[in-house]
């Protein structure tokens, strides 16, 4: 069985969701510390042809929390009239609004239910059939660090590989996850453009805006756009 264990970012471009879409399980890894001017709570759109960074915004955050220890302060509405100004004439405005609606509009304000719901609710939009668990939720030894801690939540779901992101390469150690019979690979993804109006094309954006500008079977196409490596 093929694992990925991830913070939960918001709306993040869609190699994450190529990730998602090849594991049998993605763990959100809601249980580890907040970080600061990370991607769990903030993104990028494009607004007047160049790309603009909207946040979400959370009551007392701090690196000395957990993810799932923080709360979403209710912006969602000035959020949500940034999305509309940004892309009310993109083809698919009408569809993918009304999804980003229904994530902002979530009633769970804890950040790890509220970023982790709308992973799910992406996933399910674009036709992912991937299991998804959050850490917290699984019996663990919660004394464990960094590598040893996702090759312990590895061995509980049995997972015979663990994938990555490919920024995570230089983080890992194959010879612990080899130890432990679990494959270690990571994903990079291939260039991909797609037509944005008529402004000259601005890559690794929110995956809401390849949703604004892509129907769902071109999406799907993309998800696959990517090579497996491993570490020498």
């Amino acid at each position: 069985m093929k694992v990925a264990i991830m913070q939960p970012y918001f709306l993040p471009y869609i190699g994450y969701w190529q990730l998602i879409h090849i594991v049998d399980t993605y763990v959100i890894f809601d249980d580890v510390n907040y970080i600061n001017k990370g991607w769990i709570n903030r993104n990028n759109i494009l607004s007047n042809k160049q790309q603009h960074l909207f946040t979400l915004s959370l009551s007392k955050a701090s690196q000395n929390k957990l993810i799932n220890e923080i709360m979403v302060e209710a912006n969602q509405t000035k959020l949500i009239k940034t999305f509309e100004a940004a892309y009310k004439k993109a083809p698919f405005f009408d569809e993918t609004f009304e999804l980003a609606k229904q994530i902002f509009e979530y009633n769970d304000r804890n950040l790890a239910r509220f970023v982790g719901n709308s992973i799910i609710q992406i996933a399910e939009y674009l036709g992912i059939k991937t299991r998804f668990i959050y850490s917290s939720e699984v019996e663990k030894n919660n004394l464990l660090k960094g590598q040893e801690k996702l090759i312990h939540i590895c061995g509980i779901l049995n997972a015979t590989a663990y994938y990555n992101a490919i920024g995570g390469m230089k983080l890992y150690n194959k010879y612990g996850f080899e130890a432990n019979h679990i494959e270690l690979r990571f994903l990079e993804t291939q260039p991909i453009e797609y037509k944005q109006f008529d402004n000259q094309f601005i890559p690794n954006l929110s995956i809401l805006d390849v949703m604004m500008f892509n129907p769902v079977d071109e999406i799907k196409i993309m998800l696959n756009d990517f090579e497996l490596r491993s570490v020498l």
